[in-house]
């Protein structure tokens, strides 16, 4: 095995960017490409602190008593590594609810963190859910617990959206400068989402200052892209051997990307010698990065899940799966895009495939499948009906709402129970309940969710029949048939 190792760069104690969201991505990526800016620069003053909003006090503690060094192993394939220690984060906080039942440990340090002059930038990785905004809609929801405790008291905010609209208050009050907020979540205009949720929040408490974040707040759209799947036992005892004992590790593939529309009026790391692409607009990219990776990261993860097929490693190794994912990339998603010119949409679905195709990574399908409900309107549901509206057939994406809805059961066709993780999975399991064996029905009453289909896509007739004939196929040929079938028409 060939491998590199990459000594952090000295701490300097200085804080000006926070970052909600201290899970295994961030530390993966938007951590790893300050690492860099750190490792070639002599401007220091870039420091990060690391917030962990909901979950994961552990990872919090832990940090600190590493001294908030830890390692990404970043593995090209099996034979190729190279460990990168990482020490840009300065501190850690945990503003959630502990192991007692109570909220917001380190919710004051946070909130003052935030209002301090010295933080110019905001970062986000808090999941789709975690902007409590309707996917259909884009609209705040309102009577969801979290988001109408934060409304009745907005000095304890629990939420992503409430610690924003509580910080920027406090910025305004005292007459500082806004930090900007920089989304990196797997959404369409991600940016604008953000916005759209932190300004309808702040207009619940005071107009004149949801006007304010609306004029004088930067909210710029990025897009991000990693595969970094969860640890498991044998990844800490795989970097073991290589040396590292380290228990906040991880582990990721050697690719990395991130393209960001350059909007930061109170400045920002030169990010661009680094690898990040600075634009004027990242839709294209993000819509791209959406529809054709994790929309086949999506049929990965929920038939392979209904088929016992464990990783996407494992998926991608087989030739129907494969043929499956090249034709939902090429025929349904490509034709749904507006890429600059000279992008080579056929290799990008190249490079996707052979990204999968790492097997260094147990990327777990079961790990992709979570809350499918906050995903699939940006991953499959707005591309397809724009091929709809064209004419044009869906039988991928078909399959692929069939195989979430039938995994949303907690069973897959083998028999084997598993946990559905997803806000939506009492709502799930309602449903199944009340419609049994009945297909029709079921998938009827599944598209009929407002809160994850457009109406004019549940009413299309074509696209409904689709759906439950490719439900009852896997339902009772299993995914094997289901797969040949559905790649002799191609």
């Amino acid at each position: 095995m060939t491998t590199a190792h990459l000594p952090a760069a000295p701490r300097e104690g200085r804080v000006s960017i926070v970052h909600l969201g201290l899970g295994a991505f961030h530390r993966a990526h938007q951590a790893v490409y300050l690492e860099r800016y750190r490792q070639r620069s002599e401007d220091q003053a870039w420091g990060m602190s690391s917030a962990n909003l909901r979950g994961g006090v552990a990872l919090v503690d832990a940090l600190r008593e590493a001294e908030y060094r830890y390692h990404v192993a970043e593995y090209a394939d099996s034979d190729n590594v190279t460990l990168r220690e990482v020490g840009v984060i300065e501190e850690t906080l945990f503003s959630g609810r502990d192991e007692d039942g109570h909220w917001g440990r380190d919710l004051d340090a946070l909130l003052s963190r935030l209002a301090d002059d010295a933080v110019r930038i905001v970062t986000l990785t808090v999941t789709e859910k975690g902007y409590f905004l309707s996917p259909s809609e884009g609209s705040l929801l309102r009577d969801d617990p979290q988001i109408a405790a934060d409304i009745a008291d907005p000095q304890a905010p629990r939420t992503a959206p409430g610690i924003l609209v509580e910080a920027l208050a406090r910025r305004r009050a005292a007459g500082r400068a806004p930090f900007t907020v920089l989304c990196c979540d797997n959404m369409p205009d991600n940016g604008k989402r953000t916005r759209a949720a932190v300004t309808q929040l702040a207009a619940c408490r005071d107009a004149a200052l949801a006007e304010w974040i609306e004029r004088e707040v930067a909210f710029p759209c990025s897009m991000v892209d990693r595969i970094v799947p969860a640890m498991t036992e044998a990844d800490f005892e795989r970097l073991k051997a290589l040396g590292i004992d380290d228990p906040n590790a991880v582990v990721s593939e050697a690719f990395i990307q991130w393209v960001v529309e350059d909007d930061f009026p109170q400045g920002r790391p030169d990010w661009k010698a680094d690898g990040v692409e600075m634009v004027d607009d990242v839709a294209p990219f993000e819509t791209m990065k959406l529809r054709m990776l994790n929309g086949s990261h999506s049929l990965i993860a929920y038939l392979g899940a209904l088929g016992g097929i464990e990783t996407v490693f494992e998926a991608v190794s087989r030739s129907d799966i494969t043929a499956l994912l090249r034709r939902y990339m090429l025929s349904e998603a490509a034709p749904t895009l507006s890429m600059p010119e000279g992008t080579d949409l056929e290799a990008y679905a190249d490079q996707l495939l052979e990204r999968f195709a790492n097997d260094s990574l147990r990327h777990r399908t079961q790990q992709i499948a979570m809350d499918g409900s906050q995903k699939l309107p940006q991953r499959w549901l707005q591309g397809a009906l724009s091929r709809l509206e064209a004419g044009e057939a869906v039988p991928c994406t078909a399959l692929g709402v069939a195989a979430w809805i039938r995994y949303t059961a907690g069973q897959d066709l083998h028999g084997s129970g598993y946990k559905v993780d997803d806000p939506l999975a009492d709502t799930f399991a309602r449903l199944h309940k009340a419609h049994g064996e009945d297909a029709e029905a079921l998938v009827t009453a599944f598209l009929g969710l407002d809160s994850v289909f457009p109406s004019v896509l549940a009413g299309h007739t074509g696209f409904v029949e689709s759906v439950i004939q490719a439900y009852r196929q896997l339902d009772s040929q299993g995914l094997d048939d289901t797969l040949s079938s559905l790649n002799a028409t191609h």
